[in-house]
């Protein structure tokens, strides 16, 4: 098991050559089959187009490089249409927030775990209310752009530690499985039901003019703990504003991100 950090920035090495041919740019992430489907190659000497290496083409992922059979795994991702769409989707898992089905937000990526044998997501690392846990990918619904969506019973199912994501750890360790199912229910209720982290976006039970006014009764009134930018990238409000019903309506007004942003970064 890798995480994505210990990926990014490694040589890759062509073995039948004996050269470096760059280094690992990216990790392109295929958000249907939950894997990582290509490594972007950072190369000087290419200055237009954006080539990479099919997951399947890697030999091995060690501590010091990556390393395929031949120059002949690189492909021209300009020349393969279908390819280059995944690229430009820009799915990302780390910093991105997780929220459920139902629209509970439970925290943010801080990093996630692949399988460096097959590409495929094990899992991530998040922090709720300033604690790490982690989440196996099985309970992911969607790797989204902005938000990652997961199953709405996920917050049962953390994770202490980010090794328990390993296969090998989990075979290792059997009884994972039983805390699974009980992993500290205490400290799942103090994180879930923390209010700068319970903003509810999608609820089936309440119309979307009941939803907006919860909304604005959980944070009106709060101090907001940094910027907030719009979608375009503007300054919404300043660190430290005291949010009026106003300000609030704005910020839904931007869109479920906008708010997710806000509700995240308001004090208690």
């Amino acid at each position: 098991m890798k995480n994505s950090s210990q990926i990014t920035g490694l040589p890759i090495i062509s073995i039948s050559d004996g050269i470096q041919v760059g280094k690992v740019k990216s990790l392109v992430i295929n958000p249907d089959k939950g894997s990582i489907d290509f490594l972007t190659i950072d190369n000087e000497d290419w200055q237009v187009s954006i080539k990479a290496i099919p997951f399947k083409k890697v030999i091995g992922i060690g501590e010091y490089a990556v390393t395929v059979d031949s120059e002949n795994a690189i492909i021209d991702l300009n020349e393969i249409p279908i390819t280059n769409q995944l690229v430009n989707k820009k799915i990302k898992i780390s910093n991105t927030k997780v929220m459920t089905r139902k629209g509970e937000l439970l925290g943010e990526v801080t990093e996630f775990f692949v399988d460096e044998n097959t590409g495929h997501i094990l899992g991530m690392e998040l922090k709720i209310a300033g604690n790490n846990v982690a989440l196996l990918s099985e309970f992911v619904l969607t790797y989204g752009k902005d938000i990652i969506i997961v199953k709405e019973d996920s917050g049962n199912h953390f994770l202490e530690t980010a090794d328990e994501l390993d296969p090998e750890f989990r075979k290792q360790t059997p009884e994972i499985e039983e805390k699974e199912n009980h992993f500290d229910n205490d400290l799942v209720s103090e994180l879930l039901g923390d209010t700068n982290s319970s903003i509810e976006l999608v609820d089936d039970s309440m119309d979307m003019a009941a939803l907006k006014e919860k909304q604005i009764e959980i944070l009106k009134g709060k101090k907001l703990l940094k910027d907030i930018l719009d979608t375009k990238g503007t300054i919404l409000f300043t660190e430290g504003t005291e949010l009026t019903t106003e300000d609030i309506i704005k910020a839904q007004e931007e869109g479920p991100s906008v708010l997710v942003e806000l509700s995240m970064n308001v004090q208690a």
